[in-house]
């Protein structure tokens, strides 16, 4: 049998044995837990372990697809591991099992260091290792045997002896089989796993209750209507989903609860229903994640509906001397937050249950998710919230000062031009410049644009439906041929003005600089 051949179908043998035990993860999985996966598990846990800059490249890269294209690099490896398996099997047994049950170690080790994980955890990752070894020792058997019966012939050719055809047939038969099967049985399971189908539908049954704050309605003026501008509510599909889930916790409202705990008077624990009883306030909060790059779009405005975090605060009694609190997510990622920005009366910092006015969405936090304006998400959005940890910021730190953010994440006054879009052509004449601006918890003041580094020259501010929201604004260009480069920035309420140093990146506390977009005119 020709040497590359034969180095070929051993890879095959090794990529199907890695689908036979993938497969195999998913299925058991079911009856686990869905994150006890552990080819999520091992992107979750990579998320843990890799430096910031290459988070903050994947996401300027791949934007809110960073996950996806996490997914499609740990495909790559594992088809790469898997050949490599097939291969050193064929010619060096049991080598080949031994890197097999290598790689089922490290998954192994990411499914258990999820913080929500249990022993049975690990059920559905050794299911897989027995499947996969299991696959690889015996279709490789198979190979040996094909090999044996034509050692010197082509593969499937006219002089091949009937024993030669016949072991080919088996081998194929085989590899068609296991591999048509497992990838039925796996990719069955990932789409069951992933649809979360019982928390999807405790979803749908839920009833908001009806606030007993109600949000004023979004005011005339608001919206300029003007096509390719960001409108002033963003819808839930469209919003920006920046979190370390690789697979979406599936959280029930029956099992979810909140502690408070740490530096309090009275550790308090609030149900679900409990939460639902209280008094509910809507409150239009514009939401930003610190990696938005100048001009990006990590950035969304929604309204919400949840309990004042502050009234909770109030009855766990803070100890004298905290100063931080350090909210965890039921996947384990944590965020710290100013103690006293969450006892703000005047801040509408919330326990969010509702979202543009329906249930969250699971990816958005289901069941409840905390809401705090003025602040990046990294310090104060914690999604699939379980605990309130009243503690101090010299004594603890959340998962991304762990990484050299900073520990205060104040949002900066920013604007962003939609229209016209960086490259465009575009023709002479008035053309509307507009984009939107933000400054949580401070309000835009003005916006200003210029061009070709002219004079700055007022644009016009929509109303603004609160301090806590961005706001759409316009220019009226005189637009005359040529290529031009268009500026854009912001002052906020208390009279600061938006940074133009655009040499600071989004490390430690979120990026500076004016957006800036380039337009052909003729």
């Amino acid at each position: 049998m020709n040497p590359r051949a034969i180095t070929l179908w051993a890879a095959l043998v090794g990529v199907v044995s890695a689908v036979v035990a993938l497969a195999v993860a998913e299925a058991v999985a079911l009856l686990v837990a869905p994150s006890s996966a552990p080819l999520f598990a091992v992107g979750s846990f990579v998320i843990d372990i890799v430096p910031p800059w290459v988070k903050d490249a994947a996401i300027a890269l791949f934007g809110t697809a960073d996950k996806v294209a996490l997914l499609v690099v740990l495909g790559v490896v594992v088809i790469a591991l898997a050949c490599a398996a097939g291969i050193v099997e064929y010619r060096r047994p049991p080598w080949g099992k031994v890197i097999l049950l290598a790689v089922i170690a490290v998954a192994l080790l990411a499914v258990l260091t999820r913080a929500e994980s249990t022993a049975i955890w690990s059920a559905p990752t050794l299911a897989g290792l027995l499947a996969g070894g299991l696959t690889l020792h015996r279709v490789t058997r198979r190979l040996h045997r094909w090999e044996e019966s034509s050692p010197e012939l082509p593969l499937g050719g006219p002089d091949e002896t009937t024993r030669g055809r016949i072991d080919r047939r088996g081998f194929l038969t085989m590899v068609v089989a296991v591999a048509g099967a497992s990838a039925v049985v796996g990719i069955g399971a990932r789409m069951v796993n992933a649809s979360v189908t019982a928390v999807t539908a405790i979803r749908e049954a839920v009833t908001l209750p009806k606030p007993a704050v109600v949000a004023p309605g979004v005011p005339a003026g608001a919206e300029l209507g003007l096509p390719g501008l960001s409108p002033v509510i963003s819808d839930n599909e469209g919003f920006y989903r920046i979190d370390t889930a690789i697979q979406v916790p599936s959280v029930e409202t029956a099992d979810w609860k909140l502690r408070i705990t740490g530096m309090v008077e009275n550790e308090i624990e609030v149900t679900w229903d409990e939460l639902l009883a209280l008094p509910m306030i809507e409150t239009y909060v514009t939401l930003m994640c610190v990696s938005n790059e100048v001009g990006g779009t990590l950035v969304g405005n929604a309204k919400w509906l949840g309990y004042p975090i502050h009234n909770l605060l109030a009855r766990a009694k803070p100890l004298a001397g905290a100063d931080m609190v350090l909210s965890t997510s039921i996947d384990g990622w944590t965020a710290g937050t100013p103690l006293e920005v969450l006892q703000d009366q005047d801040r509408d910092s919330i326990l969010a249950v509702g979202m543009n006015g329906e249930p969250l969405p699971l990816e958005h936090g289901f069941p409840v998710r905390m809401v705090v304006p003025g602040l990046y998400g990294y310090v104060s959005a914690t999604k699939w919230v379980t605990e309130l940890r009243v503690t101090r910021f010299d004594d603890e730190n959340a998962y991304w000062t762990n990484r050299g953010w900073s520990a205060l994440g104040p949002v900066k006054t920013s604007s962003r031009i939609d229209v016209p879009r960086d490259g465009r052509r575009i023709t002479a004449g008035t053309v509307p410049i507009a984009g939107v601006a933000w400054a949580q918890h401070t309000g835009i003041d003005g916006v200003e644009v210029r061009v070709d580094g002219g004079p700055w020259l007022a644009a016009k501010l929509a109303t603004a439906i609160s301090a806590d929201t961005w706001v759409q604004w316009v220019y009226e260009w005189d637009a005359t041929p040529g290529q031009h480069e268009i500026q854009a920035r912001a002052t906020d309420s208390s009279g600061g003005a938006q940074s133009g140093d655009d040499s600071i990146g989004v490390v430690p506390n979120g990026a500076e600089g004016w957006h800036t977009v380039s337009v052909s005119v003729s």
